[in-house]
């Protein structure tokens, strides 16, 4: 399996990191892909650090939607620099969040624009976070990265069939989280049982949204194998067939 999308850069594995990583891997997690947004600019290198350090470990480089404010002409300069780096796997995780709003909404779309317009130069694949603002967010996919053909990560995705819809229209992965795994989450289940085989992927979100039975824990990638039985039960395969799936179709989108 490959956790498609955690934070071990968080200070919640601050105490125990190493042993985090060692259980992902005992556990049959063989890629984690670090997400490099950290606590947001001027530091970018979060994920690069631990990826650096883990041969296991890839990472993405990004500014959230939630540290947008921060952005400054200097901050994509940088960016640019370390989509260089041959670990770096994509642009993310960006988007549009309305839910919090800790940047103006404005400022979210443009530093969100600005960051496509980046990743499509790159020609590297972006991670998406959406959350509350689902029409904003294809609106801005489908004018300035739907030209580019290169598709992408919906992260932890929260949608119905109809979202899916749009953001697999677009070229993108939908990605499985925890969630998927709540009792209450019939329009993301059902879209993990209907989305494409080759357009799943599986991830944790770790130290956040830990499934079922570690709810309200924190978590860690080795628990993206209750995600894989999740998906697995919900498309009537096994557990092994939605690892092997996932895998080739992270390999694929991000060139490993």
């Amino acid at each position: 399996m490959i956790d498609s999308h955690c934070h071990l850069d968080n200070p919640q594995f601050d105490p125990d990191r190493e042993a985090v990583i060692d259980r992902a891997l005992a556990a049959g997690v063989e890629r984690m892909m670090v997400i490099g947004t950290g606590e947001g600019p001027p530091d970018l290198e979060a994920g690069i650090r631990l990826a650096d350090k883990h041969e296991p470990i890839y990472a993405t480089v990004g500014i959230h939607p939630h540290d947008a404010a921060k952005a400054t002409p200097d901050t994509y300069k940088q960016l640019r620099e370390l989509l260089k780096h041959p670990k770096v796997l994509a642009l993310g995780e960006i988007g549009l969040d309305y839910h919090y709003d800790h940047s103006p909404r404005e400022v979210q779309r443009d530093v969100f624009l600005q960051q496509m317009l980046i990743a499509g130069e790159a020609r590297k694949p972006i991670v998406i976070h959406t959350r509350e603002a689902w029409e904003d967010t294809i609106a801005l996919l489908e004018v300035y990265w739907r030209p580019y053909g290169l598709g992408g990560i919906m992260h932890c995705f929260s949608g119905g069939p109809d979202q899916a819809a749009l953001s697999l229209d677009l070229g993108f992965h939908l990605s499985f989280a925890g969630i998927v795994t709540f009792p209450k989450s019939a329009d993301i289940q059902e879209a993990a049982r209907t989305a494409p085989a080759d357009r799943i992927l599986i991830e944790t979100d770790a130290p956040y949204l830990a499934p079922v039975p570690y709810r309200g824990k924190r978590n860690e990638p080795a628990f993206v194998a209750q995600t894989a039985r999740k998906m697995a039960e919900l498309r009537g395969v096994t557990p092994e067939e939605i690892g092997r799936i996932t895998t080739e179709n992270f390999r694929g989108l991000c060139k490993i």
